[in-house]
């Protein structure tokens, strides 16, 4: 009896987990384009974008002082800040003449706008380094009954079809997780350097509006 019920499952989860062998390798495929085109993208960050130009905080906040929202939108535009963080603190100048509670609120808004941006990149790379190693597996698992059965069978040219399949998504999973992995550590790196840098700016932003609000006073 419970070989009756039996039969009938294990054919079906065979027929599900055989169908799921085509679109795991789909994906795969798709992960290493993507993989290649991030990396392509981090090559533009490193050398279009200057990514490696070190930004001197402190003696930008200096220059900060004793200075109009005029003047300091002109230090900022000639400063070697990235365009994205130019915006953000232009953003803030324009409105610096609003309450000062509505400043700080629209201050940690920009910057919860830019978080959300730089998370947007890389969680297209953590996609990747997650599910790659897991759909790699299952694109190597899959093949392997069959590759059984042709094994107790003699067949072994459907085996080593099965074999060349399976040691081909493990090497296809595991070399776009490994890419997607190192894009994604080295753009999170970058990125927790430009938004404390820009946090620090916006908090200095906000001191010299405060302290210009006690001089009309």
């Amino acid at each position: 009896m419970t070989v009756t019920i039996l039969t009938p499952l294990k054919d079906t989860m065979h027929t599900v987990s055989s169908g799921l062998l085509i679109p795991t390798i789909i994906v795969l495929l798709l992960f290493m384009a993507l993989a290649v085109i991030e990396l392509g993208g981090l090559a533009a960050e490193a050398f279009i974008e200057r990514r490696k130009v070190k930004i001197n905080v402190p003696e930008l906040v200096n220059a900060f002082q004793g200075k109009n929202t005029g003047e300091i939108m002109n230090e900022i535009e000639n400063s070697r800040l990235f365009r994205r963080q130019k915006a953000a603190l232009g953003e803030l100048i324009k409105y610096g003449s609003l309450p000062s509670d509505s400043l700080q609120a629209l201050a940690r808004r920009l910057l919860a706008s830019e978080e959300l941006h730089y998370a947007k990149i890389t969680n297209r790379t953590d996609l990747v380094a997650r599910l790659g190693p897991m759909l790699g597996l299952m694109a190597t698992l899959i093949p392997l009954g069959p590759g059984m059965i042709a094994l107790g069978q003699g067949d072994t040219k459907t085996l080593a079809d099965s074999l060349l399949t399976a040691f081909d998504a493990t090497v296809a999973g595991l070399a776009a997780a490994g890419v997607a992995f190192a894009i994604s550590r080295l753009r999170k790196r970058w990125y927790e350097d430009y938004l404390s840098s820009l946090e620090a700016l916006m908090e200095s932003l906000l001191e010299v509006f405060a302290r210009e609000r006690g001089i009309e006073k």
